[in-house]
C-alpha cells in the first residue's frame, strides 16, 4: 500500500514546527513533503542583528534537510491550491512548474509586507521580512555613511546620514535601535568623517507610543532607550509621500533621506485569499483544532490562519512567532492524529511574555509578566532566543561574544542590489534576479 502524503506549504515558524512534530509522530508511516522557496528555516527575530552586522546571515538560518531528515523538501513557491483535486501547483527556483498531490494539507504560508496606499512607498521603500532585505540594508547603510563622509556637499551628507524607519512595532523598534548603534560605530571608523553631528535615525508610527501592542512598561522602556540613544521617535506621525530624495510627513515637513525602511506590519500571504474559503482580514478561518471547516483534510496555522483565541473569547490569536510556533506543533499532532497516531488537541496558549532586543546590553522584556529592563532584560532576551532556535545556538552565542570584544566588520559586499528586494513582493525571502519567472 502507498503511504499517505502530507504536504506542508511554508517553512516559517508554523510550517517548520509542523514538519518537525509530524516527523517524530508518524516516523516514516506517511510521506511528509515540505514545499518552501528556500532550503532553510529563518529565525526572523534575529534579522535586525544581521542588518546591524552583529550576526552573519547563516547564523539565523537552519537547514531543513540537515535538521528534518525524514521530511522531503521541495523547493518552490505555491501558485494555486485545488481543494477538489487535492493538488498544489508551484513554481520552482529555476522557473520549472510542478504539482504536488496530497492526502493531508497544512497551510503555513506566513505573511508578507503590509502595503498602504502612500504615493512613492512601493518605489522607494524597502521592507524587512527576509534575509535578502537584511543584507541589502546592511550594505546600503554602510554605503551611505561612507558616501556622507567624503562628500563636499553638506546637505547631501546630512541626507545620506539620515535613516527613516516607519513602524514602531517589534521589527521597526529593533531595526532603529540596532541601526543607531551600527552607524555610530561606522562613523568612529571613518577618518574622513568631519561632520560634528552623528547619523540621524527617525522612528515614525501613527500609534501614540512605541510598541503599541505591548504593556505600557515595555513600551516606556523601549521609548526611553531609543531617545537616550539619539533616535528621533515620532509617534502620531505618518508618511504622506515618498520621493527619491526624501519623505513628506503628514504635517507637511519634508525630510531629506536616501533610506526608508518600511516596517508597518504584515499581511497574510495572498495565496490564502485565493482559496475561495472564509477569511478574517485575509487569514483563513479555522476551528480550535486548526482544521478548515468543510475540509477535514486541510489544516492551517501561523500568520495565514485566523485561530480562535480560547484565552480571549471572541478574538483571534495575534500574528506572532510565539503563536505560530506553538500552532505548528498542534497542527502536526492533529494531522498525525487524523492518520491514527495520537489524539487531537485544541490550541490554547497564554502568552509567556515578550522580549525586545534594543542593542548592546539594553532590552525590554516581561517573562511570565515580570517587567525587566537593562542588562538583565538583555540577558533574558538573548537566552530566550537561544532556547527558541532549533539550531545554530553555539554559532550565534559565539558571534555575540565576538561582537562584545571585537569591532564589527564595516564592509559592503554589494551582493544584494536595491531592485532585487522590492517592497511589493509575495516572496520577501527571495531576491529577484534578472529574467526570473513571475508567479501567475
Amino acid at each position: 500500500m502507498s503511504r499517505e502524503r502530507i504536504v506542508i506549504v511554508g517553512a516559517g515558524f508554523a510550517g517548520y514546527q509542523a514538519a518537525r512534530t509530524l516527523s517524530h509522530r508518524v516516523r516514516g508511516a506517511a510521506e511528509i513533503v515540505l514545499l518552501n522557496p528556500t532550503d532553510y528555516f529563518l529565525y526572523l527575530p534575529l534579522l535586525p542583528q544581521v542588518a546591524a552586522g552583529i550576526l552573519e546571515a547563516r547564523r539565523v538560518t537552519v537547514s531543513i534537510p540537515g535538521t528534518l531528515p525524514r521530511v522531503r523538501l521541495v523547493l518552490g513557491e505555491a501558485d494555486h491550491v485545488d481543494l477538489e483535486a487535492r493538488s498544489i501547483r508551484y513554481t520552482g527556483p529555476e522557473g520549472d512548474r510542478g504539482e504536488l498531490r496530497y492526502d493531508r494539507l497544512v497551510l503555513a504560508v506566513g505573511s508578507v509586507n503590509k502595503l498602504l496606499p502612500v504615493p512613492g512607498v512601493a518605489e522607494y521603500a524597502h521592507g524587512f521580512r527576509g534575509l535578502p532585505e537584511a543584507l541589502y540594508l546592511r550594505d546600503h547603510v554602510t554605503r551611505q555613511i561612507e558616501l556622507a563622509a567624503v562628500t563636499g556637499d553638506r546637505a547631501e551628507g546630512a541626507a545620506r546620514a539620515t535613516f527613516v524607519v516607519v513602524g514602531a512595532g517589534y521589527t521597526g523598534t529593533e531595526v532603529a535601535a540596532q541601526g543607531k548603534l551600527f552607524t555610530d560605530a561606522l562613523v568612529r571608523k571613518q577618518p574622513a568623517w568631519r561632520r560634528t553631528d552623528k547619523p540621524r535615525w527617525l522612528l515614525l508610527d501613527i500609534a501614540p507610543r512605541v510598541l503599541p501592542e505591548l504593556d505600557h512598561r515595555l513600551s516606556d522602556t523601549a521609548g526611553r532607550v531609543l531617545r537616550e540613544r539619539g533616535v528621533d521617535v515620532r509617534t502620531g506621525t505618518s508618511v504622506k509621500e515618498a520621493r527619491p530624495t526624501g519623505i513628506t510627513l503628514d504635517n507637511g515637513e519634508f525630510i531629506e533621506t536616501h533610506t526608508l525602511v518600511w516596517c508597518v506590519g504584515v499581511r497574510p500571504d495572498p495565496l490564502v485569499s485565493d482559496l475561495g474559503l472564509s477569511v478574517e482580514r485575509g487569514r483563513l478561518l479555522v476551528d480550535p483544532q486548526l482544521n478548515v471547516p468543510g475540509h477535514p483534510e486541510v489544516f492551517a496555522c501561523g500568520d495565514a490562519a485566523a485561530v480562535p483565541d480560547l484565552t480571549r473569547p471572541g478574538r483571534f490569536t495575534p500574528m506572532t512567532a510565539q503563536h505560530a510556533s506553538r500552532q505548528g506543533k498542534v497542527a502536526g499532532r492533529n494531522v498525525a492524529a487524523s492518520l491514527g497516531y495520537g489524539e487531537r488537541q485544541t490550541y490554547k496558549h497564554n502568552d509567556l511574555g515578550f522580549v525586545v532586543d534594543l542593542g548592546g546590553v539594553k532590552a525590554a522584556a516581561n517573562p511570565l509578566g515580570v517587567p525587566l529592563s537593562g542588562p538583565l532584560a538583555g540577558a533574558v532576551t538573548r537566552g530566550y532566543h537561544l532556547a527558541s532556535m532549533p539550531g545554530n545556538r553555539v554559532r550565534v552565542a559565539a558571534d555575540w561574544m565576538l561582537d562584545a570584544v571585537l569591532p564589527r566588520q564595516s564592509v559592503q559586499l554589494g551582493l544584494v542590489r536595491s531592485w532585487t528586494v522590492p517592497l511589493e513582493s509575495s516572496s520577501p525571502e527571495l531576491a529577484r534576479v534578472p529574467g526570473a519567472p513571475r508567479k501567475e
